[in-house]
Parts: C-alpha cells; sequence; structure tokens
C-alpha cells in the first residue's frame, strides 16, 4: 500500500462531504482522509492502485484542485 498527499483547496466540513462520496466510490482507494486545520488543507490518500493522476482528476471533476506532495522520508 502507498499514501498520497496531496494539498489541496478542500477547506471545510461542507467540501469533506462533497468530495466523500466520489473518493469513497474511486476503485484504489483503501482510505483517505483531508485535514482542514493544516493550513495546505492536506489530503491523505492509502492507496494500492492509483495514480496522483486519478485522484487529482476525481478532484478536478467536482471543482476541487489538489497539489501532489512530495513526502521524502
Amino acid at each position: 500500500m502507498k499514501t498520497l498527499k496531496f494539498k489541496t483547496n478542500i477547506n471545510c466540513g461542507g467540501c469533506v462531504s462533497k468530495v466523500t462520496p466520489f473518493l469513497d466510490k474511486q476503485e484504489g482507494i483503501d482510505s483517505w482522509k483531508v485535514d482542514t486545520n493544516n493550513p495546505d488543507k492536506l489530503l491523505t490518500v492509502e492507496c494500492n492502485q492509483i495514480t496522483e493522476e486519478d485522484v487529482k482528476m476525481t478532484l478536478q471533476r467536482i471543482g476541487f484542485k489538489a497539489e501532489s506532495i512530495n513526502d521524502n522520508e
């Protein structure tokens, strides 16, 4: 399993509820969460068979932006 991290514009509970059905239905995502308290509105995705581009495209379709964050840990 890999972890993908994104800086997003998902900035409130209403936004999270808007993206929930789309991220929940996305094949390849095991779990995800958005830290709306983080200044970067950090989206963390635990996945197996999905790419960063797939996640970005899913969010773009519903009006949100995501920018990949590379963790060098």
